[in-house]
């Protein structure tokens, strides 16, 4: 237990500014864009699915679908810019 500490200890004393910075935005874009990710295989399979039983209205649905995955496409562009400004500030 106290290796541990001391060794975290050492860790952190040893980190400088900049390799906190590459850690913390490749947290940010990494957790940031699992969220996106997922919803856009939710949104894409969804939409095929109602394709598949209403062909008729895939006009529709694909403007809809669309529309979502450039608002969840959004999401993560904005995940990537928070950890550019992470970065370079």
């Amino acid at each position: 237990m106290a290796v541990e500490c001391n060794i975290n200890h050492l860790i952190l004393d040893n980190m400088d500014a900049e390799t906190a910075k590459i850690i913390g935005m490749a947290l940010v874009v990494g957790l940031g864009v699992i969220g996106p990710g997922i919803g856009l295989g939710i949104l894409v399979g969804r939409a095929l699915e109602a394709i598949g039983r209403n062909p008729e209205a895939s006009g529709k649905i694909q403007t809809t679908m669309f529309i979502g995955i450039a608002v969840t496409d959004a999401l993560a562009i904005f995940a990537l810019v928070i950890g550019f400004i992470i970065k370079f500030t």
